[in-house]
């Protein structure tokens, strides 16, 4: 029996959650490339080539769906997202560069903090007081990161809660184009418009990468292309709360893979302030499942 044959035989939930490890690996492995190949490159090239190079290895995606799948009235939206989500990852390289790697992942863990109060500003959403509970926790657990008045809030580490506003900004909007559009449709527009975008910055720093770099580049693209579809993947066999808890896995991961490559010893308080953050994310979460569950039993009622 094969390796595919024996992974399909394995029940739902369990594929989805070898899937979500998958996942998690490829996604901290991004950061990385994004740091061996910016030490030779400037993090704006690094941008742009993790864009091109994503549309160079969907090529085969977008020749087997046909340019129809680009058809679409929200050019819009997907204008407002692509810029903004090219900003916040110009920002969250950056970071990568200047900040040791697990605290910029712990920061990362905001998104949906940040996410869930966009989303009571700009699409209306009532929270009730566990959640406002959580949120206070979450950016509590911000404030163990960064520890303002004890140490010097960095450049990186703004860059790095920059980044994750962006990311939290682009959600909102990724959930107005999912009531209409196709998931297809929504990546490949991504990348699509962002390698035009990425590449002006790209033009004013321009260096070719030599054969390292080009290695460290590929393999950006590829681990995010790869971490993307096993998400997916992921997310169609379970639910993402579910699956959530175990993005946490990226801390431990990008901290032991910090330490052998680049000597980085994190602090005791990225590890506490990165477990207080994911934890009320992933309450948050949970919450808004479980009274989406409830909003869908009433309508069936």
């Amino acid at each position: 029996m094969s390796i595919l044959a024996a992974f399909t035989r394995l029940p739902a939930p369990v594929r989805a959650t070898l899937l979500m490890s998958a996942a998690m690996v490829f996604f901290t492995s991004m950061g990385i490339f994004i740091r061996l190949a910016s030490e030779n490159l400037h993090v704006l090239e690094v941008v742009f080539f993790r864009n091109f190079l994503a549309v160079v290895l969907m090529a085969p995606w977008i020749m087997g769906y046909g340019f129809s799948a680009l058809k679409t009235d929200k050019y819009s939206l997907y204008s407002l997202r692509a810029v903004i989500n090219l900003v916040a990852m110009a920002a969250g390289f950056a970071a990568i560069t200047m900040i040791p790697l697990a605290e910029a992942t712990a920061l990362g863990f905001t998104a949906p903090l940040f996410a869930t109060i966009g989303a009571v500003l700009v699409l209306g959403e009532v929270i009730r007081a566990r959640r406002v509970a959580a949120l206070a926790a979450g950016f509590v657990g911000m404030l163990l990161v960064l520890r303002p008045g004890m140490e010097a809030m960095s450049v990186g580490a703004l860059l790095a809660l920059g980044n994750a506003f962006g990311i939290a900004i682009t959600a909102l909007v990724v959930k107005k184009l999912t009531a209409t559009e196709r998931p297809e449709a929504i990546v490949l527009w991504m990348v699509l418009l962002q390698s035009p975008l990425s590449l002006v910055p790209a033009l004013f720093v321009w260096t070719w990468p030599d054969p390292m770099t080009w290695l460290w580049l590929f393999c950006l693209a590829g681990a995010g292309t790869a971490g993307h579809v096993c998400w997916t993947r992921a997310c169609g066999l379970a639910e993402i709360t579910q699956l959530q808890p175990l993005e946490f896995i990226k801390l431990p991961l990008i901290a032991v893979m910090g330490f052998l490559l680049f000597g980085e010893e994190p602090t005791v308080w990225v590890w506490l302030g990165g477990a207080v953050i994911f934890c009320s994310t992933a309450y948050i979460s949970h919450r808004e499942a479980v009274l989406a569950r409830r909003r869908a039993r009433k309508k069936g009622g």
